[in-house]
């Protein structure tokens, strides 16, 4: 809970928002015992007094009651229908959408389409004709309220629960002999929990909203009991002459909402589990950089036969208990029509160093705090985002490890790459397409000319993973960072990727720095070989020296855990002996 609380008051806005709200909140909850006058007791030889008025110091209205009484008591009456309006509307609507979308079929059809009835009506309609049916009041204000909101409630919940339960974790679960019931209450449920958290808090300012309008129509509270909706109806008749009658209730308004909106993306922000190690604000364009003033490390390493240097290059990652560096003092070198192999165990930092010198790390939380690299003698920690995105897809290319989630899955595999040639080239849409089609071919796809329209969904991991490097090829680029692309594939679209990787190298002397944890591929694709531990480099060379004669133990470990054809009869008989 700490740490939950923690994220949230990262967020100044919210913060803020649950400042006032509490002081709002606690001072309507306080009102029996605070010193206030009867908000019901009318003075007409006190009517309309200006705010600041001895006694009475937010003036008085039309009748002579106290303002400030009534803008107490209203306050304490709306926040009530409110919060009870929204609990009830989540109960209710989440109780549809989670029976909906974990049954499916035709009980899913029969609670859909009572919600689509209730959504086929304008929803300030649906409350006027609520209210109109049981009569004016405010408890019948609340039902009008709640019936307007559960299509909200259920339609939400509904596509989430849908999706969960397609899940294995639902599938698992009715394997281990779990009901339909208890598998929604403990499996479904609590992953759909937190949507509904939010959905309550962002919804709660907007129930506010809504009664106070049927009070301002004079459909919700009564007189004489006052809610903020009724007091502003009151006030609009007296505008002219007495505008802090209607401005007083209208601003307490405001601040509720516009409180409980910034609440609500702060909860939203502290609950969703990927935010908790960094500010919860939209990542920029290019990893920040933070490092020490004055000239990059090693400005000139490697000669000029180098086209990537990489010199103590250190990238953080911002948690709550502060920076945690994950790339220490990393340094290394690529050549043209080399192909460098960074390798290591998971979390050894190999991709962080690969999304680092694109800067392609998302920031926040992440921040580059040392080194420098120096791609075709510019310092890439030093250029402006503008500069860099020209880079980045033209002489600098990205192969991903999974395509199919860094193509678009609404965008045909060909669009793709003719978008990713027009936004570095001026050319025609139809010389793009011809040149897309000349680099399916060289990628060796099947039917060039037509597999363009194909989604990615459509095609196999090896086709699309032919699409991404096609798309790498678009611009002719003088680097590419290949992170762990065959991972995800069988051993002979395996094969077939790393020969043709190899191929497209030697005949356009492309610098390759090719991320793996497999030493068979490393030993196969890359002339040299640099192994990661730690977020640091502890042994680079060449592939065969490095894999034949390792000499640190780190590597050594790496390659006895390789699997190898024998070796387990062979340990067996050993400790046997």
């Amino acid at each position: 809970m700490t740490g939950f609380l923690a994220r949230f008051l990262r967020n100044r806005p919210a913060a803020a928002g649950l400042v006032v709200i509490v002081l709002v909140a606690g001072t309507a909850l306080a009102a029996p015992w605070l010193p206030l006058a009867d908000p019901n007791a009318t003075a007409p030889a006190a009517r309309l007094l200006p705010p600041f008025t001895p006694g009475a110091w937010l003036g008085t209205d039309a009748l002579g009651r106290d303002s400030l009484a009534r803008l107490v008591w209203g306050t304490r009456v709306s926040l009530a229908v409110g919060v009870t309006a929204a609990a009830l509307a989540a109960v209710i609507g989440s109780g549809f959408g989670l029976v909906a979308g974990f049954a499916g079929g035709r009980i899913e059809a029969v609670l859909m389409r009572f919600i689509d009835v209730l959504m086929a009506f304008p929803y300030l309609l649906l409350a006027l004709a609520v209210v109109a049916a049981l009569g004016p009041g405010l408890l019948n204000a609340l039902y009008a309220v709640v019936v307007a909101n559960i299509p909200f409630f259920a339609r939400t919940v509904r596509g989430v629960a849908a999706t969960l339960s397609r899940q294995d974790f639902v599938a698992a679960a009715r394997l281990s002999g779990m009901g339909p019931a208890r598998i929604l209450l403990t499996e479904i449920l609590p992953n759909v929990l937190p949507v509904i958290v939010v959905t309550v808090s962002t919804t709660v300012g907007w129930m506010i909203l809504e009664t106070a309008g049927l009070s301002f129509l004079g459909l919700g509270s009564q007189p004489p009991q006052a809610d903020l909706g009724a007091m502003l109806g009151e006030g609009r008749k007296v505008l002219i002459t007495a505008p802090a009658v209607a401005g007083i209730p209208g601003l307490m308004v405001f601040l509720i909402v516009m409180s409980l909106n910034l609440i609500g993306d702060g909860l939203r922000d502290a609950i969703d589990p990927r935010l908790r190690t960094g500010a919860p604000t939209r990542p920029g364009a290019a990893t920040r950089v933070e490092r020490p003033a004055g000239p990059p490390a090693d400005p000139a390493a490697g000669g000029p036969e180098v086209l990537l240097a990489v010199r103590g290059l250190r990238v953080a990652f911002e948690g709550a208990a502060g920076p945690v560096e994950t790339v220490r003092t990393v340094s290394l070198a690529v050549a043209p029509g080399e192909c460098l192999g960074l390798v290591g165990e998971s979390g050894s930092g190999k991709s962080v160093t690969a999304q680092a010198i694109a800067r392609l790390v998302a920031s926040p939380p992440g921040v580059i705090t040392g080194g420098a690299i120096r791609f075709g003698g510019q310092d890439l920690l030093g250029l402006a985002p503008g500069a860099l995105r020209r880079l980045r897809g033209d002489r600098i290319a990205y192969v991903f490890q999974d395509p199919l989630t860094t193509l678009h899955p609404l965008i045909r595999v060909g669009d793709q790459v003719i978008e990713a040639i027009r936004a570095h080239r001026v050319i025609p849409a139809r010389e793009a397409a011809a040149r897309t089609r000349d680099l399916f071919a060289a990628v060796a796809l099947p039917d060039p000319g037509t597999i363009g329209r194909a989604y990615p969904h459509e095609l196999s991991g090896g086709q699309r993973q032919r699409v991404a490097i096609a798309m790498a090829l678009a611009n002719e680029p003088d680097l590419i960072v290949a992170d762990e692309p065959t991972t995800a594939l069988d051993v002979t679209v395996q094969a077939e990727i790393l020969a043709l990787l190899d191929r497209l190298r030697r005949e356009r002397r492309l610098a390759i720095l090719f991320i793996s944890h497999d030493f068979g591929v490393v030993r196969r694709l890359c002339d040299r070989v640099a192994v990661m531990q730690g977020g640091r480099i502890v042994e680079e060379g060449e592939t065969a020296q490095v894999l034949d004669a390792p000499q640190h133990a780190y590597t050594r470990g790496l390659i006895a855990a390789v699997p190898v054809l024998g070796r387990a009869r062979a340990i067996l008989t050993e400790r046997r002996a």
